[in-house]
């Protein structure tokens, strides 16, 4: 047995959690998200300073799940995940045929999967993705800005033989005032510092736009590509 220790903040208690009752737009679709970092869960059930927060405590034995960990792909690949499913506001034709592009050409089957490790997209990080999509940010520059706010790794439980391997330990009543102050704090880190690589990002000839990807002539195994997030 291979048990990880994960985290699920919420305003309420979750003894069962349910694939069903997940949300269809969440960055990898329907699934029950959860951190191994509980200061994070904490933070995400205080988003409403005024409401109680709970953090949820489980056990997931994962020695018979099947993991399709993000990691071991490009950004683009993740990026491709989250626009297949959170709501993106398309405003001009580049984000349009980029996204179109991008699920041509990007895209993981993760139908035959149990879980989802990858990156968390909270409301700064999804702004650093729709800049890329309107060929504002390089690829290189997205990689950077996405490890600005250091929100770790969730894992998504997306099968119900998953939820059949979770196990509910505890929950306990949290300070959200407190908490929200960390939330809020770590965004507006992020954004702050996303802004001065913006400023001072200076073009470089090794950049690769979204536009370069959709007229061609780039390898899709480019190294500049590949790099993602730890």
């Amino acid at each position: 047995m291979s048990l990880v220790t994960l985290y699920h903040g919420s305003d309420h208690i979750v003894e069962r959690p349910e694939l069903k009752r997940g949300k269809l737009n969440n960055d990898y679709g329907q699934g029950f998200y959860c951190t191994m970092h509980r200061d994070l869960a904490c933070e995400w059930a205080s988003k409403d300073a005024e409401r109680d927060g709970f953090v949820n405590e489980y056990h997931l034995d994962t020695s018979d799940l099947l993991e399709l960990d993000l990691r071991q792909y490009s950004i683009l690949h993740w990026l491709t995940i989250l626009v297949q499913h959170r709501t993106f506001s398309v405003t001009n034709e580049i984000s349009k045929e980029a996204m179109t592009f991008l699920t041509d050409h990007f895209t993981i089957d993760t139908s035959p999967y149990d879980i989802i490790r990858g990156y968390r997209a909270d409301d700064s990080y999804f702004s650093f993705a729709r800049d890329f999509l309107n060929n504002t940010i390089s690829v290189q520059h997205l990689n950077d800005a996405m490890k600005l706010g250091k929100l770790g790794i969730q894992y998504v439980l997306v099968s119900e033989k998953a939820f059949a391997h979770l196990f509910f330990e505890k929950a306990n009543l949290i300070d959200t005032k407190e908490y929200h102050i960390q939330y809020m704090k770590r965004d507006s880190a992020a954004r702050s510092k996303y802004q001065a690589i913006r400023t001072a990002a200076a073009f470089s000839r090794n950049d690769i736009f979204i536009m370069d990807l959709i007229r061609g002539g780039i390898d899709y195994g480019d190294p500049r590509l590949q790099s993602g997030l730890s």
